[in-house]
């Protein structure tokens, strides 16, 4: 199947026909269809950033009395039947029969910020639709009050400073924040964010919170520890309704 951008009104879109049945299915309203089991990413948050196409699974149920021409779930503000709708391509699956009437859909939402236009006012949250076209004419679209957030990628960078250092003496660890800007398609520093520093000692399979820190106006980050043990520090952005999570490489410092 083919992949089909739409926004708004969808200009085209993979088949996801389901047979026509005499009697109403349970859960359709008549001369319409409803739809259940409505997936988007897991549950998970879509973290897009400047260049990289995001491929994001879902799923639906849908139950119908006529045939589908093609169905889809989206995302979108406002209303679900003529509010804003968030630019992307799908792919679906043909109907998956369940039973008569009822078909199973598997869909991948693809975002590509490098082919089309992005805001950043689009960052946050997003409810999820779903519709239908019926080859016969007419539609169906529902709100499926599910709410999914579209984030901003972000990126951390460490230098814990100097390596090796003796026992006792300060250990400089700095940094930088920053994050996609879907409009001019490159990273900007992201000021003023709390960022955590942690620590894994030699020979740990896990890190530990130290302290936090917040960035700077202009994302840099800065503080000093004692050099106590030989080990890997690194920052983490827990990331917020807009911006995604981050984490940045180890850099480890070895204490003499």
């Amino acid at each position: 199947m083919g992949k089909q951008v739409w926004r708004v009104v969808v200009a085209g879109g993979a088949a996801a026909a389901c047979t026509v049945v005499a009697a109403v299915p349970a859960g359709a309203a008549e001369g319409g269809a409803s739809f259940t089991r409505v997936q988007v990413n897991g549950g998970k948050p879509i973290v897009i950033g400047v260049s990289k196409e995001v491929a994001v699974p879902a799923s639906f149920r849908m139950t119908t009395t006529q045939k589908g021409k093609w169905s889809a779930v989206f995302l979108y503000r406002g209303s679900a039947q003529n509010g804003e709708r968030l630019w992307h391509s799908i792919e679906t699956s043909d109907c998956i029969q369940v039973s008569s009437g009822v078909c199973d859909i598997d869909e991948t939402m693809y975002f590509d910020p490098s082919v089309w236009d992005m805001y950043n006012s689009e960052a946050g949250a997003w409810k999820v639709g779903a519709e239908v076209y019926f080859k016969g004419g007419g539609s169906d679209v529902d709100a499926k009050g599910l709410t999914v957030h579209v984030k901003r990628n972000s990126r951390l960078t460490v230098n814990a400073s100097p390596e090796p250092v003796a026992k006792g003496r300060t250990i400089t660890v700095t940094g930088k924040v920053i994050r996609a800007n879907w409009e001019t398609r490159k990273y900007a520093s992201y000021g003023g964010r709390r960022v955590t520093l942690q620590f894994k000692p030699a020979g740990a399979t896990s890190y530990t919170t130290v302290k936090k820190v917040y960035a700077n106006s202009s994302g840099n980050l800065r503080t000093t520890v004692k050099a106590t043990t030989t080990g890997t520090w690194r920052w983490v952005h827990y990331g917020n309704t807009t911006t995604g999570s981050s984490k940045s490489s180890g850099d480890n410092v070895v204490v003499k």
